[in-house]
């Protein structure tokens, strides 16, 4: 019988002192017996308020009967329907905003762990071989290229091939996952999962070329001969600088590259591997955000003295997932609430020494209805630093819309299109931070799935 009232199971965590020196994740998943055990407080709801707030509806209630019932093939059975990637949403997903936000043991009781369970069941599926991609359906002999591999591409991909259509993924790295693989820390989400999730994808029949720049390489006109509609999921990798004096000295790095260099590149095992990062002892991490967080994580476990948050607003405006802004608290990361960066400062070498910051108060809200932040006079300070990372954003790419004047771009650069992704350009669909300038990786899937749904609506009426 349900027993909401039994206390929600936590997965066990390394302790701040321990997980500061390493990359290994700092959560670790259920067990068979707490698993069970939280799955047991789930009221399995008729009228599920979990899976409608979930941007791609996971079955929640019908998995977790699932697990309860002692198949937990089923039960990844149950999340596929409509997620692939379920080991990455499981420790990526802000589960708080979504399902765990909407469960209705808020309240008096704490929300049923979604996240930690769906993650269980897929790891726990694929370990013991259960775990089945889902069948293709009849061949249609139709193509479509997928450009960019994160979860946006990912997701379009795989229902294309639900479709029965062919598809290629194309991307521009080395390696597959774009922003799940040099976006988010191992301590996070490992590498590993990423490399399982994309399998099921493969074993699907999904095609995947790595080192093809779409617009360089190969232009969206081009793939258009080979292929009857494109896909455009290649994210935001454009990063959004701070337009400050001294932003080009050495020292001062974007969240993209810091991130890239980390996490893509391993550049924290050098000399192990090719790739150095050089870190100073003295880090400020400008943004609020969760590339913000990831940053400062991740450079408090390169060895410095000390990471300093600099963020404009208050602690309660922070876009930034609150466990993560928990977890970097924990670790000993500082943080400049109501804070804003002015100038950055150099020595006679051209390096970075320091930081000139401003106080804020907060004002009227703005147009999205967050207050504003207004400036404290006389009230600059300087924050020592040797390292700078900025973290208040990205743009899309702007490769392809430049290479392709069919495609519009709004003032943001972010490509024009229509509900369900479709663009100003015929045959050609987009989702993702391409045309969202800044997405979580469910709402990125979100759009791929909407999208391969009009994709095939659009190739059944060119038939």
């Amino acid at each position: 019988m349900p027993n909401p009232a039994f206390p929600r199971q936590q997965g066990a965590r390394q302790s701040p002192r321990e997980r500061i020196k390493n990359f290994e994740p700092v959560v670790e998943g259920f067990d068979e017996k707490t698993a069970l055990l939280e799955a047991q407080r789930c009221l399995n709801c008729k009228n599920a308020r979990c899976t409608a707030a979930c941007p791609v509806n996971v079955r929640i209630p019908q998995f977790i009967e699932q697990l309860l019932k002692g198949n937990v093939g089923a039960a990844a059975d149950e999340i596929m329907k409509t997620s692939l990637l379920p080991a990455v949403c499981g420790r990526v997903c802000p589960q708080e905003n979504h399902c765990e936000g909407a469960c209705i043991l808020n309240g008096r009781f704490k929300p049923v762990a979604v996240g930690l369970l769906e993650r269980y069941t897929a790891d726990t599926a694929r370990n013991s071989g259960v775990l089945k991609p889902p069948v293709p359906g009849s061949p249609t002999g139709k193509r479509v290229a997928c450009v960019g591999s994160g979860p946006s591409s990912l997701s379009a991909a795989a229902e294309l091939r639900r479709f029965g259509h062919d598809v290629v993924v194309y991307e521009a790295l080395h390696d597959f996952g774009g922003v799940l693989r040099y976006g988010i820390p191992t301590f996070r989400l490992p590498r590993e999962i990423i490399s399982k999730e994309i399998q099921t994808v493969k074993d699907m029949g999904v095609a995947f070329e790595s080192s093809v720049i779409v617009g360089n390489t190969i232009t969206v006109e081009e793939l258009l001969k080979d292929f009857d509609a494109v896909y455009i999921g290649s994210g935001a990798g454009l990063p959004t600088m701070a337009n400050v004096p001294g932003e080009n000295l050495v020292g001062v790095y974007s969240a993209n590259e810091f991130l890239t260099r980390i996490n893509l590149m391993q550049a924290y095992k050098f000399p192990e591997v090719d790739t150095p990062v050089g870190i100073g002892k003295k880090v400020v991490v400008l943004g609020g955000g969760n590339s913000a967080m990831d940053a400062a994580r991740c450079a408090m476990r390169l060895g410095p003295e000390s990471v300093t948050v600099v963020y404009r607003r208050s602690r309660e405006e922070m876009p930034a997932r609150e466990e993560e802004v928990d977890n970097a608290m924990e670790e000993g990361i500082k943080f400049e609430f109501l804070t804003v960066q002015k100038e950055i400062l150099g020595n006679e070498n051209g390096r970075v020494r320091g930081i000139i910051c401003t106080r804020n108060t907060l004002g009227a809200p703005d147009a999205k209805g967050r207050r504003s932040p207004v400036p404290v006079e006389n009230s600059d300070f300087l924050i020592e630093a040797d390292t700078v990372i900025v973290a208040i954003g990205q743009k899309p790419n702007p490769v392809i819309p430049k290479k392709t004047p069919e495609l519009k771009t709004n003032e943001r650069g972010v490509l024009v299109a229509k509900e369900g992704g479709e663009t100003t350009m015929k045959g050609v669909f987009a989702g993702g931070d391409i045309i969202r300038s800044g997405a979580t990786v469910l709402m990125a899937m979100k759009d791929g799935i909407i999208a391969a749904g009009k994709i095939n609506e659009y190739l059944n009426d060119k038939k």
